[in-house]
């Protein structure tokens, strides 16, 4: 079975079509600035890669112009439509409704549509996709898998916040979680390479990009996770202001005469590793300024970053009475040696010793602790997509 898996930004939209067989990926690409003046869809395949520029108007024209890419006779995958056996969305949020993935149709997209206004910028997106897919592949299969899903194993003390109790019960305020796919691939990743069985296992994956959130896992749940009721909470990241006092938030739409949105703005988009550096939220032109031009701000964001990961990975080892291994992934967890050694510095007491020589190492998955270290200290690469195929899959089987 070969499955396309589609994830619906506002004015973006990434796919990627896999062959479930040997999971190998068959064509993947990215359409960019729907909507908007300079539209262009950047598609990869057979080892080249095409860019096609043209007018895209809706996220209907970017999946027919995915599917002409995908039938090309030039650059093309497949011979026929027919050839999909079906279609994995991603689903940033599915509320408390969904804890696993789920085979759409009429109901689902209705649950669904109640579920936007927990995720106002991510899921109205999502649901175009589906639509535009549902209308130019009508008779093919679609599933909807969900960010948030993995994270439903949490228990009630870790996932209510303590506030009025009618807060959740009326308008479901509580921890949902997010990159669950990714913390999900990971764990099972490190099970594997581990040789142990996931369920015998208690992990902490590092989930470290523009978007970072840490997760403790165990026996092959979540039982925590840094993010909350919005992926706003936990550990600063590239723009994000992380874990707050939210009296903060009062305090300065009163003192600067700030509206609910301007504040929401501030903490969203200009906080973070860019509101502390003033440099960029971009973590290699932060570490740069540091290290080459002796910026001050710089390296304060830096050590920030590093501290609050730490700090989540000590709390998640006293929450789950322990910890066998620690796994760093995403853009920023697999790529930045420098990063993970900082993170890792001051853990020895629970364990965890990083190979300086071992650590060298970006772009592939390897151990990197010590050979006396009870610990285990890893990087995986994260595949979103490939599970989004294999839920897929499974549920259409």
């Amino acid at each position: 079975m070969k499955v396309l898996v589609v994830n619906c930004g506002s004015s973006s939209l990434k796919y990627r079509l896999i062959n479930m067989e040997n999971e190998e990926s068959l064509a993947q690409g990215l359409v960019e600035r729907i909507s908007i003046d300079g539209s262009s869809l950047t598609h990869s395949a057979k080892g080249h890669k095409y860019v096609i520029e043209e007018p895209i108007k809706d996220h209907k024209d970017a999946i027919k112009l995915i599917i002409e890419a995908l039938l090309d006779k030039g650059h093309g995958v497949i011979k026929d439509l027919s050839e999909i056996g079906a279609v994995g969305h991603r689903v940033v949020h599915g509320g408390e409704k969904y804890a696993k993935s789920v085979i759409l149709n009429v109901e689902v997209m209705k649950g669904l549509q109640e579920c936007t206004k927990l995720a106002p910028l991510h899921n109205p997106a999502n649901l175009d996709g589906i639509n535009a897919c549902s209308l130019l592949m009508p008779n093919t299969p679609m599933v909807a898998v969900f960010d948030t899903a993995f994270h439903q194993t949490m228990p009630e003390a870790a996932y209510i916040y303590p506030l009025p109790y009618y807060l959740y019960t009326d308008l479901g305020i509580r921890k949902y979680g997010f990159h669950g796919m990714s913390h999900k691939f990971v764990s099972a990743k490190a099970a594997d390479m581990m040789g142990k069985d996931i369920k015998s296992l208690k992990l902490i994956s590092c989930h470290l990009g523009n978007g970072a959130s840490v997760c403790a896992i165990k026996n092959g749940e979540s039982i925590e996770t840094s993010m909350g009721f919005t992926p706003l909470e936990g550990i600063a990241m590239g723009t994000r202001c992380g874990s707050i006092d939210p009296a903060i938030l009062t305090y300065i739409m009163k003192e600067l005469n700030l509206t609910i949105d301007e504040a929401n703005d501030i903490m969203n988009k200009k906080s973070g590793i860019l509101g502390v550096s003033g440099v960029s939220n971009d973590f290699r032109d932060v570490e740069a300024a540091a290290m080459k031009d002796g910026n001050k701000r710089a390296q304060l964001a830096i050590d920030i970053f590093c501290y609050k990961v730490k700090t989540f990975i000590g709390a998640y080892a006293a929450a789950m009475g322990g910890v066998d291994a620690i796994i760093f992934t995403a853009g920023l967890g697999e790529n930045s040696p420098r990063t993970r050694e900082r993170i890792c510095n001051g853990l020895e007491f629970l364990g965890a010793h990083i190979d300086k020589s071992k650590n060298n190492v970006a772009g592939k998955d390897a151990e990197l602790s010590k050979k006396d270290s009870k610990i285990k200290i890893l990087v995986i690469l994260t595949n979103e997509e490939l599970v989004i195929a294999r839920d897929t899959m499974e549920l259409i089987k």
